[in-house]
């Protein structure tokens, strides 16, 4: 028996990425239906840090706070991330903060990042996606092949509960069904990339009264530092649910419930009955796809990128591809956006992944396999003292993982064809964050005087910032050819300073993706939102000279 479905964008998969374009297209009226084979319940370890980044495009999506009152611990619980010797051993250094969770407010950044499990960020998502009329999801469902026709997808999809298969047609398909991606395989895009860094086993337990157990203070994440398990531990959730991943496995290890508690005690030296809740092997690889699209197909998340999880970027920039790919098909579909949008997604995105990819891979190459040093467990003075040498270390070696915000903030779509470039050369991803208005890059932060963020100034389409005096001209001629070219365009004037010293620049032109697209002192006219609509290649001389 077969069914017939019409929607404009088919996504395959659900998790982070899938929910989060169904989410971009959804606030913008296009019809679209989400996909996912599996249930998507139960208490994967999957990732836990949702990067400032990730929970701004939340606060766009009016859900941030939503996701601060889902936080297991509350949002003041303290980020730190300690190394010891074991959790119920000795401390070697702490670095607190990590990852700017801190919930107070700083001028850099409009959202604190957030400590949460992903199955609880990707609940917060899917209640979200059920508000959003023109947002169909069917769990249960798997996709199995498409064929192109003139200018439709054809995709076959298969209700697994009932063993019907559905022919959905959809304008675009956008695969974001992981690492084992179909859609990428079917699309002949290539993994190009090194299988196998490391072997590693996460588990899932519950003990009751292990916070209160060891003297090592709150803490997200627990690196023990020891010769027989070196390996990594923390709270995951309330209900006393931990995370535990030993880091150095040989191949093939399979732990019974038994087993797995038993390493847990050896590796904390603190013997409480342990309850495995769940077990499982993985493998660190770093992988890129070639090509990330193929007429109207497309893939985000892992589908496209993997790498190992030391920093925490792979959740987070599924999510922001498809905020990227998101805005970019609502433009095309709702007739202002042109083909070369679409193209400059991989353009945009394919230079970061592989950034970060390497970020990511310097992170794994040091854990506690790599730390442990002898006689950091013993007694004594000198024991004391092989201690504080090897917390020097760790603080050096592993501050970038955690003081990330260069990472997180820093990245910028310079080379973009939809980006109108200064003629600078590109800024390298650096671990500190120095806020930049150039082209391509995230807009820069700053609270208003009445307790607002800059960002929730700007709309759902391009926002032309004025921070001058004297503009309104300018803001008037930009309205005009907004009109003439169907651009959507929000004009923001706030008069400012400060604001202008920050930008560079009086006036501004953000994405809504809040990357900068334009800035400068006079508005150039129609070419402008030609270029950065995908519309036109040509006037970039024309808009240097302009601004």
């Amino acid at each position: 028996m077969t069914d017939a479905i019409a929607t404009r964008v088919l996504i395959a998969g659900a998790g982070p990425a899938g929910l989060a374009l169904a989410i971009e297209l959804g606030s913008r009226s296009i019809p679209c239906l989400l996909i996912e084979q599996n249930d998507r319940v139960g208490y994967a370890p999957r990732a836990k840090t949702t990067h400032i980044r990730t929970r701004e495009h939340l606060r766009r999506w009016g859900i941030a706070d939503a996701l601060a009152a889902a936080s297991p611990f509350g949002c003041d619980y303290p980020s730190d991330v300690v190394f010891a010797t074991r959790l119920g051993g000795r401390l070697l250094t702490r670095i607190p903060n990590a990852f700017n969770c801190d919930p107070a407010p700083d001028p850099r950044y409009s959202e604190h990042a957030q400590w949460i499990p992903q199955y609880l960020l990707e609940e917060v998502l899917r209640r979200h996606v059920a508000t959003l009329p023109t947002v169909e999801v069917r769990f249960r469902h798997a996709f199995e092949g498409f064929a192109r026709r003139e200018d439709k997808v054809v995709s076959t999809v298969r209700d697994l509960a009932s063993d019907t298969v559905l022919t959905v047609e959809s304008e675009y398909l956008v695969g974001a069904d992981g690492a084992r991606s179909l859609v990428r395989e079917l699309i002949g895009a290539r993994f190009e990339g090194e299988y196998g860094l490391s072997r590693n086993y996460n588990v899932v337990f519950r003990a009751p009264g292990l916070a209160a157990a060891h003297n090592l203070g709150p803490a997200i994440m627990y690196w023990q530092v020891n010769a027989d398990t070196p390996s990594l531990i923390g709270p995951m959730d309330s209900g006393d649910r931990w995370f535990f991943m030993p880091t150095a496995v040989k191949e093939g290890m399979r732990l019974s419930n038994e087993e797995a508690a038993a390493l847990i005690r050896a590796a904390t030296g603190i013997d409480l009955p342990y309850e495995i809740l769940s077990t499982d092997e993985w493998v660190a690889s770093q992988f890129i796809a070639d090509r990330y699209r193929d007429g109207r197909v497309f893939l985000v998340g892992d589908a496209c990128h993997l790498h190992p999880p030391f920093g925490g970027y792979g959740m987070n920039m599924g999510i922001a591809d498809s905020v990227d790919l998101g805005w970019k098909l609502a433009a095309v579909l709702q007739g202002w956006g042109g083909d070369a949008l679409l193209d400059s997604y991989q353009g945009e995105r394919r230079p970061l992944h592989r950034q970060v990819i390497d970020e990511a891979v310097e992170n794994h190459k040091t854990l506690g396999n790599q730390l442990y040093r002898p006689g950091i467990e013993d007694e004594g003075a000198e024991g004391d003292r092989l201690r504080a040498e090897l917390g020097e270390t760790i603080a050096r070696a592993k501050r970038r993982e955690f003081k990330s915000l260069g990472v997180v903030l820093g990245y910028c779509y310079a080379g973009s064809p939809v980006i109108a470039a200064e003629g600078t050369a590109p800024l390298p991803l650096a671990a500190d964050y120095v806020p930049s208005a150039r082209p391509g890059c995230v807009a820069p932060h700053a609270w208003l005087a009445d307790g607002r963020s800059l960002y929730d100034r700007f709309g759902q389409g391009f926002t032309l910032l004025n921070f001058g005096e004297g503009l309104e001209e300018e803001a008037a001629r930009a309205t005009r050819d907004a009109e003439e070219t169907g651009v959507p365009i929000e004009i923001v004037s706030i008069p400012d300073p400060a604001l202008a010293a920050l930008y560079e620049a009086p006036l501004a032109l953000v994405r809504t993706d809040q990357h900068v697209a334009w800035r400068g002192s006079r508005w150039p006219g129609a070419e402008l939102l030609h270029l950065v609509s995908g519309r036109s290649g040509e006037g970039r001389a024309t808009l240097r000279a302009a601004g």
